[in-house]
Parts: structure tokens; sequence; C-alpha cells
């Protein structure tokens, strides 16, 4: 049973193991998650990454509050926040607590070099009191809003070397609801195979200091069936599967099987007039082309439909050259 405290924790009440959706900039935006929600749900989604110093003044607000749309169907949803300022980390949280997430998570693990200037991200990993102080922040926004949602981590096994046995221990001890380790440093990016023996570790760890927070394992899981096993392999709680879900929307499934191009294609179409409808004069409508790169490959004629989609300009367009080209196939 949960705890009276604990209730508003949605993180006490997921079936192991579970499987979560990365926050991905530019990617992970509402209408992408609508359509992953549609056609095969994760059990939690999370938000782009969003600046706390920017939710602290009115103009990065009103900039940035396109990042923090979501609808009752994604829930449990998590707000993931980066600052390196403990106050403004504070006054966001308070802000986002107040908007009905499930959770707010805290990046330090973007390699971003803007981000890491100002002390975020990845940076934190260097200073781990001051990450600490960002994490009572965190709580402190969220006790000022009256509510009681939990606190995450999304960080990397170090910056420049592996420290995650000196550097885990210091973020369990601000008893965070979860960690996801990305299991590369900083300074690995994604040139090396992601470690998920250092998942394990992580796991071991946990364990050594009987905390609870949940381990969720990350780092180059392409599908379901390989997120299970490394659960099996490393005793994490959950997995986070991020680029894998570009132009497969069913990525979550339970039940994989075959997508024919025709139903990849609508499904293509559907989000292009989903994106326009809820970002259109707030969002560039260039950045469903990443979209269309992931979506349209694979297939005979793909290269040629991909040319022409780079051109388009708006979700009729889309539809257009897409219906032309599945007449095309029959």
């Amino acid at each position: 049973m949960v705890a009276k405290k604990d209730k508003m924790n949605f993180w006490l009440r997921l079936k192991k193991p579970f499987f979560v959706l990365a926050p991905l900039a530019d990617v992970t935006d509402e209408a992408f998650r609508l359509i992953i929600t549609k056609y095969g749900k994760p059990d939690v989604l999370w938000t782009e990454f969003t600046s706390a110093d920017g939710l602290c003044d009115k103009e990065g607000r009103e900039h940035l509050k396109i990042n923090l749309m979501f609808s009752k169907k994604e829930r449990p949803i998590v707000a993931q926040l980066f600052s390196a300022n403990p106050e403004k980390m504070r006054q966001a949280s308070k802000y986002v607590a107040s908007l009905g997430f499930d959770g707010i998570d805290i990046n330090m693990g973007c390699p971003d070099r803007k981000i890491e200037k100002s002390g975020a991200g990845a940076a934190l990993i260097k200073n781990p009191t001051l990450a600490r102080q960002i994490i009572e922040a965190a709580k402190d926004g969220i006790k000022l809003s009256g509510k009681n949602i939990p606190v995450s981590v999304k960080t990397r096994l170090g910056y420049g070397n592996d420290i995650l046995d000196s550097w885990l221990p210091e973020l369990l001890r601000e008893e965070v609801a979860a960690v996801t380790i990305h299991a590369r440093t900083r300074k690995e990016m994604s040139d090396v195979p992601a470690d998920w023996n250092r998942v394990q570790g992580a796991v071991s760890i946990r364990n050594e200091m009987k905390s609870n927070a949940l381990i969720i394992g990350n780092g180059d899981v392409r599908d379901l069936f390989e997120a299970q096993k490394r659960i099996e392999e490393t005793g994490a709680d959950g997995v986070m599967l991020g680029r894998a879900i570009f132009g497969n929307p069913w990525l979550f499934l339970k039940s994989q099987k075959a997508v024919s191009v025709s139903t990849k294609l609508n499904t293509m179409v559907e989000h292009a007039k989903l994106f326009e409808k809820l970002f259109k004069g707030l969002k560039n409508f260039a950045i469903m082309k990443k979209h269309f790169k992931a979506y349209a490959s694979g297939f005979d004629g793909a290269k040629e439909l991909r040319i022409k989609l780079m051109e388009t300009s708006g979700a009729d367009e889309v539809a257009k050259i897409t219906k032309q080209f599945l007449k095309g196939l029959k």
C-alpha cells in the first residue's frame, strides 16, 4: 500500500519493469507525444527539456510555455528542467508544479556547450554540491506550489571519467524518486557504445545505500525486446528509449508487428497536421523535416519521396505529396 504522503508519487505505482520515452529537444513536443500516445504509449512521458531560468521572467515564460503543453491522455508526464541557479530552479519548479505535471526531472547530463557554460546540464556532474542544491530547490518550489510531486534526475556516468561510484550517491542522498543513467560519460558522447554494466553498478549502489530511488537505464536501446534484455541483465527498474522513436510511434507496443508503408506515411501526415494545428505561428514547420526523414525510409521510392517532403512548408503539401506517392504504389 502506498503511504498517504507518497500518493502523488506516480513512480511508486508503476508496474516493473517499465519503459519510458526520453526527452528529446525539438522532437518530443506535444504533437509527437500525442501521436505516440495514440499508437503505442510508453509508461511515462517527458517534455522537451526546458530552461528553468527562462521560465523565471515574463518574456521567457511566454516563449517557453509551448514546451510545457500537455494533455490528460499523456499522463503520467514529467516536465524536464535545467538550471545551475537554485533560486531560479525553485521559482520554475513552483510554476511547473502548478501546471499539473506528475513530476519534475532535472537534466544533469546534457552536453550542449551553451548549457554547460551556464553550469547546468552535464556540468553539474563536476559540482555535486550545487547539484544537490538544485534538487533541494526543486523540492522547495514544489512545496511552495502546494503540490506534492516527485523529483527525479537524468544524468551520465561522469564528465571526463566514469565517477558513478561517487556521483550517484550524492544524488541518492537527496532522496530523488528516480535516476536515469545514460551509460556514457559526457566526454564519450555517442562515440562509444553505452556501458550497461555500469547501469548494473548503479543498481548495486542504490541497493547498498538502501535507497528507494528507481534506476532507469538509457543508451543504444533499439526496441522493447532489447530493453527487456537489459532489464534482466542489470536489474534496473526501467529503461528509457530515445532515438529509436524516430519514425516509429509504435515503438512501445508490447506486441510488435510489421507496419505497412501506407500506415507509416498516413501517420506521418497525421503528425504533420497535428504539429501545424498546435504550433502554427509558434514553431517553425521545418522542425517536422527530421521526422519526414525517419518516416520516409526503408522502402522503394523513399529517397525520392523524402526529397519532395523536404521542400514542403505546410501539412497540406505533405498530405498531397503523400497521397500521390501512395496512389503510385497501388
